[in-house]
């Protein structure tokens, strides 16, 4: 699938007028608006706020570039460790400034140490980087890493927040073009671990301008963001579009948002906000906290691009959040799913603004078999289309076997190729030839293998999951995505949403499922009578899990697992780890609450 020549050709002419680095972006923002206000932080996620226009931006990036110049080359890279706020900001362009390549990564929580600390030193390891950019506060917390890691401790630490007066006046313009390296954007992690997305100056642009594009932005509108800003969604997607369109950009912290959803929609009515969204669980947070009390005052009308992305789109979702809200002046036509990852630096498909979702897909999908039946065709009405692809990029659906091209309505892995492609991974080429170099019999473009299935159907792109994460059972294809949510909507409120992971395990030569799902200990208790047994009710609670899945999927599962709050693996997106699930399970090292294992089977317990 492929955009139109007039597109193309349009998307061409605006090449003379665009800037050739991000550095470049920054300064036309400094040159024709340099008192507006760049970006907002809500320091508490509500009132209190912080505030940096172009200029004073500008000089923040100028003296943290003239203060890495001073110690790495051009082109090194350069590891940026913040909490949200504006400080990332003035780091993430100070790097660039200097010429350096951007490594965003998570700051790791001395609270959460076990989940936090290896992922940082995976991205730390890998990149192996020249200096680290961060705060006083942060490097104080931060010399506890040094014992594990020295190599770490011996590079050059900069605290940002406490450079030397004066010094932006000592930095001087890097001699970096548009095919100079910007970014490694390292992977959520979801299906493995973290690996350095290579971006360039050009690819970063591109994709800025076809976003401009498709979600019809100017410069009279404002975006909010509360996604982690070291993700590819909350980097490239929120701090960098505004700055490229140049218009307002309002941050809040993650931490902010989860606390207290109502913040979210409560900063969209005070800064008219007109773009903002994330993955689907950010809405369901909405519809599940937000109280019918909490809507006075609310006033979402301004809001006619909400984005909804990073993992399966719900069309329940969508009608729910589009029902719950409309009082308030949410539209549903401003709901706009769409689709993209890391590799081709955001964004790939979309739909036109103001259209609304498109639910529906062709009626002869394969879906699984029932026990003792053959294939069965089903409906396949509850997908929702992640739009077009947009101009100056190709989307294919390709057999990943056979390497075959699929007709229109036929499932595959979704195959990309265009401007905005990642030149790989950072020092892997195995991985980068067998991801990003991807070829058809007679033709001679390279393509990116983005790992996810999906299909094209009346030009719409359909996402239908992650081929890493397909389950096959007795030859039939089952979705770690369609079987969360039965189980969640099977023992709710007792088990929390989004915390579950269905996966396959090997169980005496076959392929068999296992669940595991964080339970809710508070709405556990809560819905447990006078005097009743508590081992009776989670019998009786997995026993109920147990029937949703024989039910509506056909499957007896291995086993199911009660595991305690706070413990399923995510990567720093908030996505959930089913690879990492699967080796707990095997290792048995999950804090188990209370589990059923299938004995009428090889290796049932």
């Amino acid at each position: 699938m492929a955009c139109s020549a007039r597109d193309i050709a349009g998307a061409a002419r605006t090449l003379a007028s665009e800037p050739e680095t991000l550095v470049e972006m920054l300064q036309r923002n400094l040159e024709q608006r340099p008192d507006a206000v760049a970006y907002i932080f809500l320091e508490d996620g509500e009132t209190d706020e912080s505030r940096v226009t172009y200029r004073e931006l500008d000089r923040r990036a100028r003296a943290v570039g003239a203060a890495l110049q001073a110690c790495v080359p051009e082109q090194a890279r350069v590891l940026l460790l913040y909490p949200p706020g504006l400080d990332y900001a003035a780091a993430f362009f100070g790097a660039l400034y200097a010429g350096a390549i951007a490594v965003p990564t998570y700051p790791p929580d001395p609270a959460r140490a076990r989940q936090t600390l290896p992922r940082f030193r995976a991205v730390a390891d890998d990149s192996r980087p020249a200096a680290v950019l961060t705060t006083a506060p942060l490097m104080a917390a931060a010399r506890m890493l040094f014992e594990e890691s020295p190599a770490l401790g011996a590079l050059p630490w900069l605290m940002t927040d406490d450079l030397r007066p004066g010094l932006e006046a000592e930095w001087r313009p890097p001699s970096i073009h548009g095919h100079a390296l910007a970014i490694v954007q390292y992977t959520s992690g979801s299906t493995g671990t973290p690996k350095g997305v290579l971006l360039s100056h050009d690819n970063v642009l591109y994709n800025q301008r076809i976003i401009r594009h498709a979600f019809q932005h100017s410069k009279r509108s404002a975006l909010l963001g509360w996604l982690p800003l070291y993700h590819d969604m909350g980097l490239i997607g929120t701090v960098l579009q505004p700055a490229y369109c140049g218009f307002l950009c309002v941050l809040m912290s993650p931490l902010h948002f989860l606390q207290k959803p109502l913040r979210w929609l409560r900063a969209i009515t005070r800064y008219r906000i007109t773009t903002s969204g994330g993955p689907n669980f950010g809405y369901e947070l909405c519809l599940r906290r937000v109280r019918a009390e909490d809507k006075e005052g609310l006033d979402l009308s301004s809001w006619d691009v909400a984005y909804s992305g990073a993992e399966p789109v719900r069309m329940e979702t969508i009608r729910r959040f589009t029902a719950e809200f409309a009082s308030c002046g949410f539209r549903r036509e401003a709901f706009y799913p769409c689709y993209g990852l890391a590799e081709a630096s955001l964004i790939v498909a979309a739909g036109d603004k103001g259209s609304g979702p498109i639910f529906g897909a062709p009626p002869f999908l394969p879906a699984a078999s029932s026990p003792g039946q053959g294939p069965e065709r089903v409906s396949a009405e509850h997908l929702v289309a992640c739009g077009r692809t947009l101009p100056g990029q190709s989307v294919l659906i390709v057999d990943p076997e056979s390497r075959v091209r699929r007709g229109e309505g036929e499932e595959g892995e979704i195959w990309v190729e265009g401007p905005s492609v990642a030149r790989g991974y950072w020092n892997r080429e195995e991985e980068t030839t067998e991801i990003f170099r991807a070829r058809l019999d007679g033709d001679d473009r390279s393509y990116l293998r983005t790992g996810d299935l999906g299909f094209l159907w009346k030009g719409e792109l359909y996402i239908t999951g992650r081929r890493k994460d397909l389950i096959i059972i007795r030859g039939a294809n089952y979705y770690p995505q369609d079987l969360e949510p039965t189980v969640e909507r099977s023992g709710a409120p007792m088990l929390r949403p989004g915390c579950g992971a269905a996966f396959a395990v090997d169980v005496g030569g076959e392929e068999r499922l296992v669940v595991v799902q964080e339970i809710d200990r508070r709405r556990f208790a809560e819905s447990l009578a006078p005097a009743a047994s508590s081992s009776r009710a989670l019998d009786a609670l997995l026993g109920t899990i147990r029937r949703a899945i024989a039910e509506l999927h056909g499957l007896q599962p291995y086993a199911i697992l009660l595991i305690e709050p706070n413990t399923i693996p995510k990567t720093s997106s908030g996505k959930v780890r089913r690879h990492a699930c699967r080796a707990r399970f095997l290792e048995q090292s999950f804090s188990v609450v209370a589990s059923w294992f299938d004995s009428s089977r090889p290796g049932g317990s």
